[in-house]
Order: C-alpha cells, then structure tokens, then sequence
C-alpha cells in the first residue's frame, strides 16, 4: 500500500473522523505529521478519536458539525484557516447509507442522503479550492463501489456516489492548470458502523442481493484510509481525476 508522505506543518480537514475510514485516515494523516481538523455529527466518538490524536501530539481541532445542514461547509473551512493559517487537503468521508425499497423511501431520508453524500462535499471543496490552489493541496473524495453497477435497494446511495466520481473527474478538468489534486476512493463493502445499515432492510430479494456478495470478503478499513491519506500528500503527486476501487473485485466483471 502506498505511503502518505511527510505532512509536516501542513493542514488536511477530514469529515466523518468518528469512526471508520474517516478516523482512520485522520490518525494515518497524524502519524505523516498533519495537523488536523476532524468534523462529525457525533460529537462524543469525535472527541474519543481527537483524544488518540492528541495521544499522536497531533495539534487537533474538533468541528461537531451535521454535515446535512450544508450553511456549515463554508464555516468548516473558515474555522480550520483562523485556527491553522492554511488548508492542504480535504478528505470528504463522511457518507449516509441508508438501504431501502425506493418506494419507502421518505422525503427526509431522500435530503439526508443528498445532502451528506453530494452537495456537503461539493460546498466544502468550493469553500476549500482558493486555499487549496495558494498551497498546491488536494481533494479526495470517498465514494462507493455502489457507484458503478447498479444496485438494488441502493438507488439513491448510489446516485450520489456515481455523482461525486463524475464531480471529481469534472473538477480534476477545471483544475487542471491550478496545482491541485483531486481523486476518489471507492470502497467495497467494509465492516463499519455505516455498513450496519444493510441489516435494517426489510424483506430484501436474496437473488439480487447475491449479485453484489463480495466473492472475496470485505475490504480492510485501514487500507481505504491509507489510500485517502496518500492521496491527500505530496507522494500522489502524479494522480489526478483518478477514481481507485477498492473493491476487493466487485467492479471488475
């Protein structure tokens, strides 16, 4: 797996730093020398993972923020610049899973998921660029494997995660002559609190299902993450409108 590169008094925000893939790039990033601001909607598991980044004598600043309200992004990015000066990098992990029958689908879960899963990250990398293309910083995008096949009872999921693959290569083009890096990561099926959302389906079809079974067993958290903290260093310098599976090979036919 590649390695994050030195970070060193250099700034990188990650959402969704509570648990999972965003936690774990948050401490990859720490022990590469990153200062850090994490943001998560749960306040309490935010803290735990800022208690092991102080543990790291990683300077930390903690953002409790409900990515769902999407007035916060700017906010985010203006707090990580008066307290650090600077922002390298931006790690958009924070995602809302939410399996369901698209018929039962309620209005709110519908805002939720477009809300977490498309335009926060849109309006936290509109608000990041300026600062981004100053210290010639990166964006890397944690999307799904769901945005490829389509993929029963994950209509709208998967929407969006097809959604942030195109705005990664669409940004990745209008950048092109700025310096900055923007990529995406998508994972496959990992064990995480957001992957427990599949045990509340009701009534699924097993035939279909069985169409995206991981024949090769989930993918290891720590190595999604160290992928988005190397992308989000100087040692990626050569990717670019990149989207990397991690799949385990549920894309691959």
């Amino acid at each position: 797996m590649p390695t994050p590169s030195n970070m060193n008094g250099k700034v990188a925000i990650v959402t969704g730093a509570a648990s999972g893939v965003g936690r774990a790039t948050a401490l990859f990033l720490a022990k590469a020398g990153a200062k850090l601001a994490i943001v998560d909607v749960n306040a309490e598991a935010l803290e735990s993972t800022a208690e092991e980044l102080r543990n790291l004598k990683t300077e930390v600043l903690t953002l409790p923020v409900d990515l769902s309200d999407t007035r916060q992004c700017q906010t985010i990015v203006d707090k990580t610049v008066d307290t650090f000066g600077r922002v390298d990098a931006l790690c958009n992990v924070a995602g809302v899973f939410l399996p369901t029958h698209t018929t039962d689908m309620s209005d709110d879960a519908v805002d939720l998921t477009l809300s977490v899963n498309l335009s926060a990250p849109f309006k936290l990398i509109r608000a990041a660029i300026p600062h981004l293309i100053e210290h010639q910083g990166a964006v890397v995008n944690v999307s799904s494997c769901s945005a490829h096949p389509g993929q029963a009872y994950l209509a709208l999921y998967s929407a969006t995660k097809a959604a942030l693959n195109q705005l990664t290569k669409s940004l990745a083009m209008e950048y092109m002559h700025k310096g900055i890096r923007v990529n995406s990561v998508s994972p496959g099926g990992m064990m995480t609190p957001l992957a427990a959302g599949m045990r509340n389906l009701q009534d699924p079809d097993p035939t279909l299902m069985g169409r995206i079974a991981p024949l090769r067993g989930l993918v290891e958290v720590d190595d999604v993450a160290e992928m988005v903290a190397f992308l989000a260093t100087d040692a990626a310098k050569g990717y670019h409108g990149a989207i990397i599976n991690i799949d385990n090979g549920i894309t691959a036919g």
